[in-house]
């Protein structure tokens, strides 16, 4: 008998608050977290603007001493995990720690630490002005490192990186690990912290980046006709799972149930997606199997969304590849016209909302949606969020390099 997975616990921290409820609220009022960037000096750069955490005070969430041994992502990582695990109730013991895992990962990693130890390698010439902590700041596995010794899990702790499908590849493969009965419990998502100078300038160069310095509130703008590029974001996601027997014998509460998970790569190019949006298509098609689900199943998608020019179109094609005519009538919105694109994290905080949008029946709305592109024709919930019934979600997450994640969440019975 397959063993079925559910959500017991959820976390989270972006740029619209510091907390599941509080960016939920944000969410749903359709309020935009973009505004000038203040993480560094952006006064000669000509991106200006960025999604960023504001009063994040790190050492309220991480042990003093290992504030200045790690970085950002990693501290953005541990409010996110202990919100979740609280609410899930779970507690690690010396009974199943065997069988709690990490499966959390960053598409980025530390890259801000790895930017300043750089700067002052070249500026000093000296090697003994590089911290000893270095490698810890800097490695990509550390927001994994830092929750397992946290809870005292022993079980895997693993760190997949998939791009901007980082977040949703850690919950699928948590998914996987749990039904093939190699863990009972997962702690999965993703932190990303990647507003930095290098990280900005690269992505402008790459001619992925908005530049609507002047309105940041109105410079994410998923499918529409005058999207300019998307918005750089920070934050982190996490959700617990658990096999269904476990967390009943436990009484934990239900948040829901993840059912289906597909991955995919476009083996195209290494930014650009597949113009027809193949390796997408077959991502969902994979989710719907692996959930013995129809397209017509489906309630609402949470959409990739990023604003930029290629992917809205490409994953318009490729929902209307799978869906056929019932694409014009399942809603597709993108958090991304709110919070900004968090890279890999923002994968694991887009299932969260798809959670949510079950528990409270509200699609959520694509802000900034005007005047769509001619090629952008669905249903995309344009500026308001909108009530209605919702029982199963599909969230949708496509990175560089052709990477496709699809998962499907419905709510618990």
């Amino acid at each position: 008998m397959t063993r079925r997975v559910v959500v017991t616990g959820i976390g989270m921290i972006t740029p619209l608050g510091h907390t599941v409820e509080a960016t939920w609220e944000g969410i749903k009022a359709g309020k935009s977290g973009v505004g000038p960037i203040t993480l560094f000096d952006a006064s000669h750069y000509l991106v200006k603007i960025a999604a960023e955490v504001k009063d994040f005070d790190p050492a309220q969430h991480v042990p003093h001493k290992e504030v200045r041994r790690r970085d950002r992502y990693q501290h953005l990582m541990m409010p996110a995990a202990r919100e979740a695990v609280s609410q899930s109730g779970i507690e690690v013991t010396d009974a199943n720690r065997r069988r709690v895992g990490c499966i959390i990962g960053s598409a980025v990693g530390g890259v801000g630490s790895y930017y300043e130890q750089a700067n002052l390698l070249f500026e000093t010439q000296d090697p003994r002005r590089i911290t000893p902590f270095g490698i810890p700041m800097l490695m990509v596995n550390g927001g994994s490192d830092l929750v397992s010794i946290e809870y005292g899990t022993v079980g895997i702790s693993a760190t997949p990186i998939s791009a901007c499908a980082t977040g949703a590849d850690c919950i699928g493969m948590a998914f996987d690990m749990i039904r093939a009965g190699r863990l009972d419990v997962a702690f999965a998502g993703c932190a990303d912290a990647p507003i930095i100078p290098i990280g900005v300038a690269a992505f402008d160069r790459v001619g992925a980046v908005s530049r609507m310095n002047e309105t940041p509130h109105q410079a994410s703008r998923p499918f529409d006709k005058h999207r300019t590029g998307l918005v750089f974001c920070e934050g982190a996601g996490v959700l617990v799972l658990e096999e269904l027997e476990f967390a009943r014998k436990r009484g934990a509460i239900i948040l829901a149930e993840l059912v289906g998970y597909g991955s995919t790569s476009d083996a195209f190019h290494v930014t650009a997606p597949h113009p027809e949006g193949l390796g997408a298509s077959a991502a969902i098609e994979l989710a719907l199997e692996d959930a013995r689900l129809t397209p017509q199943d489906i309630d609402y998608i949470s959409a990739h969304g990023t604003a930029t020019q290629l992917n809205d179109v490409t994953e318009t094609k490729a929902v209307k590849r799978v869906f056929g005519d019932h694409a014009y009538r399942v809603p597709m919105s993108s958090t991304k016209s709110m919070t900004g694109h968090g890279m890999g994290a923002t994968a694991a905080i887009e299932a969260i909302f798809s959670i949510l949008a079950m528990r409270d029946q509200i699609a959520p709305p694509t802000i900034n949606l005007n005047e769509p592109d001619p090629e952008c024709d669905l249903d995309y919930v344009p500026n308001v969020a909108r009530e209605m019934k919702i029982d199963c979600v599909m969230s949708n997450s496509f990175g560089f390099g052709g990477h496709n994640v699809s998962l499907i969440f419905k709510s618990f019975s």
